[in-house]
């Protein structure tokens, strides 16, 4: 359905990269490959793939998450704009892990992908 690069930093991924939550749900988790580097991304390619087509009131809805933290909107592609560059701006992890404790895991981050209602999303001029 859909494929991502991360500009400079890798080769193009398809949705078997992520793990797939539930029918319209992925998530990448980004430390398996950058390991807690990841708020040196900044910038995820997000692209639709020849012959998989979503409906034309439906979006590829972005996501980004450190640990902790709330979900972040970045952006989407539809059929109309099948590509885009987003930013990721990373959160700040959540005020429970900013706590210095040898236990503490290493961060982490993920960004998701989700199919969601147009209508619903916020806009972004990602073409801008």
């Amino acid at each position: 359905m859909f494929g991502v690069v991360f500009p400079d930093r890798s080769f193009p991924m398809d949705i078997s990269n992520f793990a797939q939550i539930d029918p319209t749900h992925w998530i990448l988790d980004m430390n398996t490959f950058v390991g807690d580097a990841c708020d040196s991304i900044r910038e995820v390619c997000i692209f639709l793939l020849n012959g998989l087509y979503l409906l034309p009131d439906k979006a590829l809805a972005v996501y980004i998450q450190s640990l902790g933290s709330p979900l972040i909107y970045c952006g989407a592609v539809t059929v109309v704009l099948p590509s885009a560059v987003l930013s990721l701006r990373w959160p700040e992890p959540g005020v429970q892990m900013q706590l210095t404790s040898p236990n503490v895991a290493p961060l982490s981050a993920k960004i998701g992908i989700s199919v969601e209602d147009l209508a619903t999303l916020p806009f972004l001029d990602v073409a801008a």
